[in-house]
C-alpha cells in the first residue's frame, strides 16, 4: 500500500503525496469522466494522472461524438505516467469497446505488483447515450474483473454484468459479482428507493446509508465515487473504510452540485465551487 513518503521512480524514496491514475474518458463538459476524477483526487488530496480511453462530444444535455483512443496510446499513457511518477491507485471509468479493454488490461502488467485497482464499470451516460458496447461486456468480465480490488457498479451495471439469471436482492447481487473476481463489490444506491450503497468482500455484507438529495445535480456522481474510493486506498484505507468516505463524499457533492451549469443535469461539486 502506497504512502506519501515512497514513489516506485528510479528506486529512491522521494517526498510526494499518493499518485493516482485514472483510465477513463473525457467529458467535454466537464461534469464526468476523467474531469470529475481529477477533482475528485485533488479534493482527497492526492496527486491525479489519466490515461484518457476516448473523446466523448458531450454536454449535460448528451453526447454527440465519442471517439476511442487507438490501444497503443493507452498503453502509452500507462507507461509513461508508471514509469516516472510511480502509480499508487488506480480508478478505470468509461472503456468502450472489446479493444479499449484488452489495451486496460495489458497496461496493468506494468504496474506494481498488489497496485489497488477500482473498476467503475460505466455503461450508461447520465444522459442515457450508450457507452459500453454490448460485446465489451463479456471482455470486461473475463479480463479486468480478476485484476481488480474493488468494483462499484449501480443497480442496473450490476444486473448487466451478472447476465440473465442476475438475483433482484442488491446483497445477493453483490455476493454473485464477487464470485467473477473482484476482491469487493459496492452497489451504489442512487438507483434504489434508499440511497443505500451495498459492499460485500467475501467476509462481511455491510449496508452503507447515506442521504439523498433530489435538488442537487448527480452528474458525475459514479466517477466522483470511484475517484475518491480509490485515492482513499492510496491512502492505506481498507476498502470499507475507502468506501465509507467514497458515499459521504459523492452524497456531499451532488448536494452541492452545479444546478445552474448547462440545460441537462448539472454536474456534482466535490470542490465546493459556489
Amino acid at each position: 500500500m502506497a504512502d506519501s513518503e515512497r514513489a516506485r521512480s528510479g528506486g529512491e524514496a522521494r517526498d510526494r503525496p499518493p499518485c493516482v491514475l485514472s483510465i477513463a474518458g473525457s467529458d467535454s463538459g466537464g461534469g464526468a469522466g476523467i474531469q470529475a476524477d481529477l477533482k475528485a483526487f485533488a479534493a482527497c488530496g492526492v496527486h491525479g494522472m489519466t490515461a484518457i480511453t476516448a473523446i466523448t462530444a458531450q454536454n449535460t444535455v448528451g453526447v454527440t461524438a465519442v471517439e476511442a483512443i487507438s490501444p497503443e496510446v493507452i498503453v502509452a499513457q500507462v507507461k509513461a505516467v508508471a514509469e516516472d511518477i510511480g502509480v499508487d491507485a488506480v480508478k478505470i471509468g468509461m472503456l468502450g469497446t472489446v479493444a479499449t479493454i484488452e489495451a486496460v488490461a495489458a497496461s496493468l502488467e506494468l504496474l506494481a505488483p498488489g497496485t489497488p485497482v477500482v473498476l467503475d464499470p460505466v455503461m450508461v451516460s447520465e444522459s442515457g447515450a450508450e457507452l459500453l458496447d454490448a460485446s465489451a461486456r463479456g471482455a470486461l468480465v473475463e479480463l479486468l474483473l480478476p485484476r481488480v480490488q474493488v468494483i462499484t457498479p449501480n443497480v442496473p451495471e450490476a444486473r448487466a454484468l451478472g447476465g440473465p439469471d442476475a438475483p433482484s436482492d442488491v446483497g445477493a447481487l453483490a455476493r454473485a459479482l464477487r464470485e467473477l473476481g473482484p476482491a469487493a463489490v459496492v452497489v451504489t444506491g442512487g438507483h434504489r428507493a434508499q440511497a443505500i450503497d451495498v459492499f460485500y468482500d467475501g467476509f462481511q455484507l455491510v449496508e452503507l446509508p447515506g442521504e439523498r438529495y433530489p435538488g442537487g445535480a448527480a452528474h458525475g456522481s459514479g466517477c466522483t465515487h470511484s475517484s475518491v474510493l480509490a485515492a482513499r486506498l492510496a491512502w492505506g484505507d481498507s476498502p470499507l473504510e475507502a468506501a465509507r468516505v467514497a458515499k459521504r463524499r459523492a452524497a456531499e457533492a451532488v448536494r452541492d452540485g452545479l444546478r445552474g451549469v448547462g440545460a441537462g443535469a448539472g454536474p456534482v461539486n466535490i470542490l465546493g465551487v459556489t
